[in-house]
């Protein structure tokens, strides 16, 4: 493999990779190779990135002295909010993703141009079928129940244009065989997103009524008012076999909190979905890559958060900088190749349990602003 010496020859190789991983999802991307492009691509970032290089000089790093990935200065995912953290020029920065915190935080800024948002949708599918549609490989029985009616529980992206979740959705929409999908949330006077319960559950009626398995893909306090609507309706499901939920985010005050194992139970009980059918997504704005906890099946699984082949997982003790052995506690540090016009290495503050090569999520540090991907502790 040759040291890609640009951003677009650099693009082409990951493009290779992410198709190779469709044919073969379970096929990693080799350690030499991932370390061979995220070095080049720290090169590449430190030349055209002003910000960052700033940051790595500060701590007396540059290409020279880096020799594997795991020396990859990371920047912390709060410096997306005050700095320009970006090796596009203005005049090609065609969207911007922003963090989706509380009320009155000032936002991250994820800046893509037109090859970066490709890249984006690009990387975003092959990954999202294999742990939600596993159904659609070659080695799925004929007889498989995929699901054919899609239910998105945010605003449409013409609606909220800086929300990378909303473009997640809008994209597995284009790219699904879906017979009905639709977008079933909402933005209050204050610009907060709400649910369109009524509508929502008009759609799972007919779900029902149809015997047409459903997806639904929601952050978790969209779920939750879901669930509580359906509560207080008195109102229970018990939607089609081979529909399945796809839950990711927090609540960030916009519902009441539930520990994962209560809010699953909920989707269980009310909308008769079993556990093993529930699937968790971890992502977040100043990233190009997403983690599931698990692919649908119909057994219980020990729920562990994996990255694609383009991307790498580091636990870090916030003590001493280093990562942790396996079972111990640290922040989640996300090395990430499609971020190809940005920066690939991301310090978050969320805490994981290192679980081989992957992770258990804890939610966010006490210290850490609540935001998107906050999540009460199981």
């Amino acid at each position: 493999m040759c040291t890609p010496a640009h951003f677009g020859e650099f693009a082409t190789l990951l493009r290779e990779i992410i198709r190779s991983s469709c044919s073969h999802p379970a096929l990693p991307c080799s350690e030499q190779a991932f370390d061979r492009l995220a070095v080049s691509l720290f090169g590449l970032q430190f030349d055209q990135n002003p910000s960052y290089r700033l940051l790595c000089e500060s701590r007396n790093l540059s290409p020279p002295r880096v020799a594997h990935w795991t020396q990859i200065p990371s920047v912390p995912a709060l410096a997306f909010n005050e700095m320009d953290l970006s090796c596009l020029p203005p005049q090609e920065r065609t969207a911007v993703f922003h963090s989706s915190g509380t009320t009155g935080q000032r936002p991250s800024r994820h800046f893509h141009g037109d090859v970066s948002l490709e890249l984006y949708e690009a990387s975003l599918w092959p990954w999202f079928s294999t742990h939600l549609l596993p159904e659609l490989s070659a080695a799925a029985p004929p007889n498989a129940q995929i699901p054919r009616r899609l239910v998105m529980l945010s605003p449409p992206p013409e609606v909220v244009p800086h929300s990378s979740l909303a473009r997640m959705f809008a994209t597995i929409q284009r790219q699904g065989n879906w017979n009905e999908s639709g977008f079933f949330g909402q933005l209050d006077v204050s610009g907060n997103w709400t649910l369109d319960t009524a509508a929502a559950v008009a759609c799972l009626k007919q779900a029902a009524e149809f015997r047409q398995a459903t997806l639904i893909l929601g952050t978790a306090f969209s779920l939750v008012h879901l669930l509580d609507h359906l509560h207080e309706s008195g109102l229970a499901f018990q939607l089609p076999a081979g529909s399945r939920v796809m839950e990711t985010g927090g609540y960030k005050g916009r519902s009441r909190a539930l520990a994962r194992p209560e809010l699953h139970a909920l989707i269980s009980r009310y909308l008769g979905i079993p556990a093993g059918r529930i699937v968790c997504e971890y992502g977040m704005s100043e990233l190009s890559s997403q983690a599931y906890d698990r692919a649908v099946s119909n057994t219980a699984v020990n729920r562990r958060f994996g990255f694609p082949p383009w991307a790498r997982v580091q636990i870090i003790s916030a003590e001493t900088g280093q990562e942790v052995g396996e079972g111990q506690t640290g922040l989640i540090r996300v090395f990430d190749l499609a971020n190809v016009y940005s920066v690939l290495a991301i310090q978050t503050e969320d805490l994981g349990i290192r679980r081989g090569e992957g992770f258990e999520l804890l939610g966010r540090a006490q210290t850490a602003e609540p935001r998107g991907c906050s999540l009460a502790a199981a």
